[in-house]
């Protein structure tokens, strides 16, 4: 099989075929002038930010309606997945999530004001991403190793990393780190990437851990070093870049998602047809290669499947958090 991030597979292009055949019926045959809002839980200039206007803007073409990007940041996306969960199940309101919000958040919040399983709907997943560790020109490391070994040196041991929001898949990783090599490693949390990525161009932190989307043009333009992915291999948007495995720490193969969801009670049909819009979109020649230009593995999956790549991800996370000692806010 040829490299999904490169070709979609032969199951997903009959996936995305199919759903994007529907795609081109249903408007025409269902007029809605409605605005559709997509919600991100992150900040404009974010990479999740960066994916959502795209596919809004291609969205709009196919569903004939207006789509729009609302970004309501706070919380690791703790607010938006509250608006969601208050908004009508109407169609009009969808959210683009990643990970964090849907299946850390639950896991380490006592009370994070949604459960998914109850209030939210699983609509369409569409790629596949990884975390990384990037590092600023507040150190002179290029390296993960020449990081370790700068942090033992100036730092007496000590070191601060930063992480787009708390209690994250990020910040479970920087104690991964700091375990493995003997480091006294914390993390920083963000209200998103936008701004731990302003803090490490301006030499505020020296290192942080964020999605591949998140760093990737910073990487590109030399302006942020990222020096290890997570992953069971390589990543084709930065193939130079080695794995987390490579280097002696295994274990954190299985690769984060984005994926839309609605409020609960929102029509089968309406479900449908916005999936088979997002299906005809991440097939589309242009938007498929600038989204694998940002790192992302990009495939279909229908609702049911994303329910079911949340749940598995959602029981490895569970498994890591017990092991960590850490205790719900």
């Amino acid at each position: 099989m040829t490299d999904p991030q490169v070709r979609l597979s032969r199951r997903t292009v009959l996936a995305t075929g199919a759903a994007a055949l529907a795609a081109t019926a249903w408007p025409a045959a269902r007029a809605d002038s409605r605005t559709i809002r997509l919600l991100v839980g992150f900040p404009a200039g974010g990479g999740t930010d960066a994916i959502a206007r795209l596919l809004a803007e291609r969205l709009r073409e196919v569903l004939g309606q207006p789509v729009i990007v609302e970004n309501k940041p706070g919380a690791g996306g703790q607010l938006a997945a509250q608006a969601l969960k208050a908004a009508a199940p109407d169609g009009t309101t969808f959210f683009i999530s990643h990970d964090h919000t849907i299946s850390i958040l639950p896991l380490v919040s006592r009370q994070p004001g949604f459960d998914p399983a109850r209030d939210f709907v699983p609509v369409a997943g569409f790629a596949d991403f990884v975390n990384a560790l990037a590092l600023s020109d507040a150190t002179p490391a290029r390296s993960l190793r020449e990081y370790v070994d700068w942090v033992r040196g100036a730092g007496q041991g000590k070191g601060a990393i930063g992480v787009p929001a708390p209690a994250s898949v990020p910040e479970f990783l920087v104690k991964v780190i700091g375990d493995k090599h003997g480091l006294d490693l914390v993390a920083a949390p963000y209200r998103g990437s936008a701004p731990m990525i302003t803090d490490l161009l301006g030499r505020q932190i020296a290192a942080g851990v964020g999605s591949i989307p998140d760093f990737i043009e910073n990487h590109r333009a030399g302006r942020l070093k990222v020096v290890a992915v997570l992953g069971g291999r390589r990543q084709a948007a930065m193939p130079e870049v080695p794995t987390f495995a490579e280097l002696g720490l295994a274990g954190f193969e299985d690769m984060p998602y984005y994926g839309v969801f609605a409020p609960a009670g929102t029509p089968a049909e309406v479900r449908e047809r916005f999936a088979a819009a997002l299906a005809r979109v991440i097939s589309q020649r242009e938007v498929h290669a600038r989204l694998t230009a940002m790192g992302l593995s990009v495939g279909f999956s229908d609702g049911a499947k994303l329910a079911a790549r949340e749940q598995a991800y959602r029981a490895t996370w569970a498994r890591i958090v017990r092991a960590s000692g850490f205790q719900p806010q």
